[in-house]
């Protein structure tokens, strides 16, 4: 387990991260979790006191990774960007499984289902990701159908996130 203090920072304007609230790791500590690795990958640990499992470090060059803080961990934490946060991470090696739910929404319409197979895995887990986060059962159908729906228009994470907003407004 690797043991630091972050700063969390938010996006002002950075194409689909714009908004995002999250802490860098850099890359020396990085190349401690997973060593070689500049692709994305899986941690596991705590943010101040807060268990966390299953979230990805994103790459951002050099070496350099940042580790997104959705609304969710910053109400947990009760922290916002400018605060320090005490991180300890660790590598998670437990493979993620997507969401059966979401899978046999998909299997009902083959478009739909290959559309959301062409994406990388990481796409595919970006969809998932979000409806397990949803807190109703009300919410995470909402979410299904939202997904099934951007299979069927092919639009990928950020499209179907931007549209969800244009919608609302």
């Amino acid at each position: 387990m690797i043991k630091f203090q972050s700063l969390i920072k938010k996006f002002e304007k950075h194409g689909e991260k714009t908004g995002w609230s999250y802490i860098e790791i850099p890359s020396d500590i990085a190349c401690k979790l997973n060593p070689g690795m500049r692709k994305s990958f899986r941690v596991k640990g705590k943010l101040d006191h807060c268990p966390v499992q299953g979230l990805s470090l994103l790459p951002m060059g050099d070496g350099h990774f940042i580790l997104s803080i959705n609304a969710t961990l910053r109400k947990k934490t009760g922290k916002k960007a400018g605060q320090i946060l005490d991180v300890q991470l660790q590598l998670d090696t437990l493979p993620y499984t997507l969401d059966t739910e979401l899978l046999e929404a998909l299997e009902m319409e083959p478009l739909a289902l290959a559309y959301f197979q062409s994406l990388t895995k990481s796409h595919q887990n970006y969809f998932s990701k979000w409806i397990d986060a949803a807190k109703t059962k009300e919410t995470k159908y909402k979410r299904i159908e939202a997904t099934f729906q951007a299979m069927l228009g092919k639009q990928n994470y950020a499209q179907m996130i931007r549209s969800l907003k244009n919608e609302r407004n």
